[in-house]
Protein backbone atom coordinates (compact mmCIF):
# COMPACT_ATOMS: atom_id res chain seq x y z
CA UNK A 1 0.00 0.00 0.00
CA UNK A 2 2.75 2.35 -1.20
CA UNK A 3 -0.05 5.08 -1.65
CA UNK A 4 -2.24 4.84 1.70
CA UNK A 5 -4.13 7.69 2.43
CA UNK A 6 -2.96 10.19 -0.48
CA UNK A 7 -5.21 11.62 -2.99
CA UNK A 8 -4.13 10.98 -6.71
CA UNK A 9 -5.37 13.03 -9.98
CA UNK A 10 -4.64 10.98 -13.22
CA UNK A 11 -5.40 12.86 -16.54
CA UNK A 12 -6.50 10.85 -19.52
CA UNK A 13 -7.35 8.42 -16.96
CA UNK A 14 -10.19 6.60 -19.28
CA UNK A 15 -7.53 4.58 -21.36
CA UNK A 16 -3.54 3.03 -22.20
CA UNK A 17 -1.62 4.15 -19.92
CA UNK A 18 -3.66 6.86 -17.46
CA UNK A 19 -6.15 3.57 -16.69
CA UNK A 20 -3.78 1.40 -15.77
CA UNK A 21 -2.37 3.99 -13.70
CA UNK A 22 -5.55 4.91 -11.67
CA UNK A 23 -5.97 1.31 -11.10
CA UNK A 24 -2.48 0.33 -10.09
CA UNK A 25 -2.60 3.30 -7.63
CA UNK A 26 -5.95 2.74 -6.46
CA UNK A 27 -4.74 -1.12 -6.14
CA UNK A 28 -1.66 0.75 -3.96
CA UNK A 29 -4.11 2.38 -1.35
CA UNK A 30 -4.74 5.52 -3.03
CA UNK A 31 -8.11 7.93 -3.09
CA UNK A 32 -7.75 8.04 -7.42
CA UNK A 33 -9.77 10.90 -9.04
CA UNK A 34 -9.87 10.06 -13.35
CA UNK A 35 -9.86 12.69 -15.02
CA UNK A 36 -10.74 12.29 -19.07
CA UNK A 37 -12.35 14.21 -21.81
CA UNK A 38 -14.49 11.19 -22.26
CA UNK A 39 -16.21 11.32 -18.73
CA UNK A 40 -18.39 7.92 -19.96
CA UNK A 41 -14.55 6.35 -20.35
CA UNK A 42 -13.35 7.69 -17.12
CA UNK A 43 -16.67 6.30 -15.32
CA UNK A 44 -16.12 2.91 -16.59
CA UNK A 45 -12.54 2.59 -15.24
CA UNK A 46 -13.73 4.13 -12.07
CA UNK A 47 -16.27 0.47 -11.75
CA UNK A 48 -13.07 -1.56 -12.24
CA UNK A 49 -11.05 -0.57 -9.16
CA UNK A 50 -10.61 -2.88 -6.19
CA UNK A 51 -13.85 -3.26 -4.30
CA UNK A 52 -13.90 -0.54 -0.99
CA UNK A 53 -11.35 2.07 -3.24
CA UNK A 54 -12.58 5.68 -3.02
CA UNK A 55 -12.46 7.14 -6.41
CA UNK A 56 -13.90 10.26 -8.24
CA UNK A 57 -14.47 10.14 -12.27
CA UNK A 58 -14.62 13.21 -13.96
CA UNK A 59 -14.82 15.29 -17.44
CA UNK A 60 -12.48 17.69 -18.23
CA UNK A 61 -11.02 18.93 -21.17
CA UNK A 62 -7.28 19.95 -19.62
CA UNK A 63 -6.41 22.44 -22.64
CA UNK A 64 -9.07 24.44 -21.68
CA UNK A 65 -8.02 26.29 -18.18
CA UNK A 66 -11.64 26.89 -17.10
CA UNK A 67 -12.59 23.00 -17.26
CA UNK A 68 -8.84 22.71 -15.29
CA UNK A 69 -10.24 24.87 -12.51
CA UNK A 70 -13.69 23.63 -12.19
CA UNK A 71 -12.27 19.99 -11.61
CA UNK A 72 -9.57 21.26 -8.81
CA UNK A 73 -12.43 23.17 -6.67
CA UNK A 74 -14.11 19.83 -7.27
CA UNK A 75 -11.12 18.05 -5.85
CA UNK A 76 -10.65 20.43 -3.36
CA UNK A 77 -14.14 20.30 -2.58
CA UNK A 78 -14.68 16.28 -2.23
CA UNK A 79 -10.96 15.33 -0.88
CA UNK A 80 -9.57 18.43 0.67
CA UNK A 81 -6.06 18.28 -0.87
CA UNK A 82 -3.95 16.47 -3.71
CA UNK A 83 -0.62 14.46 -2.92
CA UNK A 84 0.36 13.48 -6.47
CA UNK A 85 -1.04 14.64 -10.22
CA UNK A 86 0.03 12.45 -13.23
CA UNK A 87 0.14 14.23 -16.41
CA UNK A 88 -0.79 11.57 -18.48
CA UNK A 89 -3.74 12.84 -21.17
CA UNK A 90 -2.10 13.93 -24.32
CA UNK A 91 -2.73 13.64 -28.29
CA UNK A 92 -0.50 12.08 -30.90
CA UNK A 93 -2.04 13.32 -34.34
CA UNK A 94 -5.01 16.13 -35.10
CA UNK A 95 -6.54 17.21 -38.12
CA UNK A 96 -4.28 19.62 -40.12
CA UNK A 97 -0.53 18.58 -38.38
CA UNK A 98 0.31 17.47 -41.73
CA UNK A 99 1.03 14.03 -40.37
CA UNK A 100 -1.23 12.00 -42.28
CA UNK A 101 0.64 13.67 -45.76
CA UNK A 102 4.36 12.55 -43.62
CA UNK A 103 3.61 8.90 -43.38
CA UNK A 104 1.99 8.69 -46.91
CA UNK A 105 5.14 10.42 -48.44
CA UNK A 106 7.87 8.32 -46.48
CA UNK A 107 6.17 4.85 -46.85
CA UNK A 108 7.07 6.28 -50.91
CA UNK A 109 10.16 7.50 -50.13
CA UNK A 110 11.05 3.95 -48.50
CA UNK A 111 9.85 2.35 -51.24
CA UNK A 112 11.83 4.60 -53.77
CA UNK A 113 15.31 3.35 -51.78
CA UNK A 114 14.52 -0.11 -51.38
CA UNK A 115 14.11 -0.17 -55.16
CA UNK A 116 17.79 1.37 -54.90
CA UNK A 117 16.25 4.42 -56.40
CA UNK A 118 17.38 8.21 -55.64
CA UNK A 119 14.35 9.03 -53.37
CA UNK A 120 12.21 11.52 -55.23
CA UNK A 121 9.78 12.22 -52.84
CA UNK A 122 10.34 14.29 -49.56
CA UNK A 123 8.00 13.66 -46.39
CA UNK A 124 8.17 17.96 -45.63
CA UNK A 125 5.71 17.53 -42.47
CA UNK A 126 6.78 21.35 -41.21
CA UNK A 127 5.24 22.36 -45.07
CA UNK A 128 2.25 20.67 -44.26
CA UNK A 129 1.47 21.76 -40.56
CA UNK A 130 -1.40 24.51 -39.96
CA UNK A 131 -1.48 27.00 -37.39
CA UNK A 132 -4.81 24.74 -36.13
CA UNK A 133 -2.70 21.46 -35.83
CA UNK A 134 0.22 23.17 -34.46
CA UNK A 135 -1.73 24.98 -31.92
CA UNK A 136 -3.94 22.31 -31.23
CA UNK A 137 -1.28 19.61 -30.32
CA UNK A 138 0.63 22.86 -27.65
CA UNK A 139 -2.71 23.05 -25.93
CA UNK A 140 -3.45 19.09 -25.60
CA UNK A 141 0.20 18.27 -24.85
CA UNK A 142 1.74 20.98 -23.06
CA UNK A 143 -0.83 23.61 -21.94
CA UNK A 144 -2.68 20.69 -20.43
CA UNK A 145 -0.17 19.67 -18.36
CA UNK A 146 0.91 23.24 -17.20
CA UNK A 147 -2.95 24.19 -16.19
CA UNK A 148 -2.84 21.13 -14.51
CA UNK A 149 0.34 21.46 -12.41
CA UNK A 150 -0.34 25.12 -11.78
CA UNK A 151 -3.43 24.30 -9.92
CA UNK A 152 -2.16 21.50 -8.35
CA UNK A 153 0.50 23.21 -6.97
CA UNK A 154 -1.77 25.60 -5.72
CA UNK A 155 -3.99 22.57 -3.88
CA UNK A 156 -0.51 21.42 -2.69
CA UNK A 157 0.28 24.83 -0.93
CA UNK A 158 -2.73 25.61 0.42
CA UNK A 159 -3.14 22.16 2.50
CA UNK A 160 0.75 22.27 3.57
CA UNK A 161 1.20 19.12 2.19
CA UNK A 162 4.34 17.71 0.56
CA UNK A 163 3.51 16.60 -3.13
CA UNK A 164 4.89 14.75 -6.37
CA UNK A 165 4.11 15.50 -10.16
CA UNK A 166 4.93 12.76 -12.97
CA UNK A 167 4.88 14.28 -16.94
CA UNK A 168 4.50 11.46 -18.73
CA UNK A 169 6.28 12.71 -21.98
CA UNK A 170 7.48 10.66 -24.68
CA UNK A 171 10.15 9.01 -26.24
CA UNK A 172 9.95 11.36 -28.92
CA UNK A 173 10.50 14.23 -26.95
CA UNK A 174 14.29 13.27 -27.27
CA UNK A 175 14.40 11.53 -30.75
CA UNK A 176 12.34 13.48 -32.86
CA UNK A 177 10.21 10.93 -33.85
CA UNK A 178 6.71 11.64 -34.56
CA UNK A 179 4.41 14.48 -35.60
CA UNK A 180 6.46 17.58 -35.29
CA UNK A 181 4.17 19.39 -33.15
CA UNK A 182 4.03 16.15 -30.71
CA UNK A 183 7.73 16.37 -30.65
CA UNK A 184 7.87 19.87 -29.75
CA UNK A 185 5.63 19.56 -27.01
CA UNK A 186 6.92 16.89 -25.22
CA UNK A 187 10.02 18.25 -25.60
CA UNK A 188 8.68 21.58 -23.68
CA UNK A 189 7.51 19.13 -20.98
CA UNK A 190 10.93 17.79 -20.06
CA UNK A 191 12.44 21.43 -19.54
CA UNK A 192 9.11 22.68 -17.77
CA UNK A 193 9.60 19.62 -15.23
CA UNK A 194 13.14 20.39 -14.46
CA UNK A 195 12.24 23.86 -14.30
CA UNK A 196 9.19 22.85 -11.86
CA UNK A 197 11.56 20.39 -10.04
CA UNK A 198 13.88 23.54 -8.96
CA UNK A 199 11.13 25.96 -8.14
CA UNK A 200 9.55 23.55 -6.36
CA UNK A 201 11.92 21.65 -4.11
CA UNK A 202 12.09 23.74 -1.27
CA UNK A 203 8.34 23.15 -0.89
CA UNK A 204 8.74 19.31 -0.82
CA UNK A 205 7.25 18.69 -3.87
CA UNK A 206 8.75 16.70 -6.65
CA UNK A 207 8.29 16.93 -10.13
CA UNK A 208 9.72 14.29 -12.84
CA UNK A 209 9.05 12.76 -16.17
CA UNK A 210 8.69 9.77 -18.08
CA UNK A 211 9.83 9.24 -21.70
CA UNK A 212 7.63 6.00 -22.56
CA UNK A 213 9.01 3.90 -25.68
CA UNK A 214 6.04 2.63 -27.93
CA UNK A 215 3.92 1.57 -25.84
CA UNK A 216 0.29 -0.65 -26.90
CA UNK A 217 -2.14 2.23 -26.30
CA UNK A 218 -4.99 4.50 -28.39
CA UNK A 219 -2.10 6.30 -29.22
CA UNK A 220 -0.05 3.89 -31.54
CA UNK A 221 -3.25 3.52 -33.78
CA UNK A 222 -2.33 6.68 -35.37
CA UNK A 223 0.92 5.21 -37.01
CA UNK A 224 1.23 3.09 -39.61
CA UNK A 225 1.70 -0.78 -39.44
CA UNK A 226 5.52 -0.96 -40.76
CA UNK A 227 6.18 1.88 -38.54
CA UNK A 228 4.52 0.29 -35.86
CA UNK A 229 7.00 -2.76 -36.35
CA UNK A 230 10.34 -0.75 -37.34
CA UNK A 231 9.62 0.91 -33.94
CA UNK A 232 8.87 -2.75 -32.25
CA UNK A 233 12.19 -4.11 -33.89
CA UNK A 234 14.29 -1.06 -32.22
CA UNK A 235 13.70 -2.00 -28.36
CA UNK A 236 16.43 -4.14 -26.86
CA UNK A 237 13.95 -5.82 -24.68
CA UNK A 238 12.30 -7.41 -27.68
CA UNK A 239 8.66 -6.47 -27.06
CA UNK A 240 6.05 -3.10 -27.53
CA UNK A 241 6.19 -1.76 -23.99
CA UNK A 242 2.58 -2.45 -22.39
CA UNK A 243 0.80 -0.23 -20.21
CA UNK A 244 1.32 -0.97 -17.12
CA UNK A 245 5.17 -1.29 -17.35
CA UNK A 246 4.93 2.65 -17.21
CA UNK A 247 2.53 2.74 -14.23
CA UNK A 248 4.67 0.55 -12.51
CA UNK A 249 7.49 3.60 -13.48
CA UNK A 250 4.53 6.14 -12.15
CA UNK A 251 4.09 4.46 -8.87
CA UNK A 252 7.61 4.93 -8.44
CA UNK A 253 8.07 8.68 -8.26
CA UNK A 254 4.67 9.28 -6.97
CA UNK A 255 5.50 6.99 -3.40
CA UNK A 256 7.93 7.99 -1.01
CA UNK A 257 10.47 5.30 -2.50
CA UNK A 258 11.64 8.07 -4.76
CA UNK A 259 12.18 10.42 -2.18
CA UNK A 260 15.46 11.33 -3.52
CA UNK A 261 14.03 12.35 -7.46
CA UNK A 262 13.39 15.36 -8.86
CA UNK A 263 14.02 17.29 -11.90
CA UNK A 264 14.61 13.63 -13.64
CA UNK A 265 13.61 12.03 -16.96
CA UNK A 266 13.29 8.39 -16.69
CA UNK A 267 13.25 6.32 -20.14
CA UNK A 268 11.20 3.77 -19.42
CA UNK A 269 11.59 2.59 -23.04
CA UNK A 270 12.83 -1.02 -22.88
CA UNK A 271 16.65 0.05 -23.91
CA UNK A 272 15.51 2.04 -27.23
CA UNK A 273 16.65 5.30 -25.13
CA UNK A 274 19.59 5.27 -22.95
CA UNK A 275 19.90 7.84 -21.04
Amino acid sequence: MRLANKVALVTGAGSGIGRATAELFAAEGARVVLADIDEAAARRVLETLPAGAEGLAWGCDIADGASVQRLFVEIEQRFGRLDVLVNNAGLGQVPGDGFDLYQQRLAQRNEQLAAGRVPEVFTDMVVDLTDEGWRRLLAINLDGAFYCSRSAVRLMIACASRGSIVNIASSSALSGEGPLAYCAAKAAMLGMTKCLARDLGARGIRVNAICPGPTRTPLMQSISEEWAKALERAIPLGHMLEPGEIAQTSLFLASDESSAFTGQTLAASGGMLML
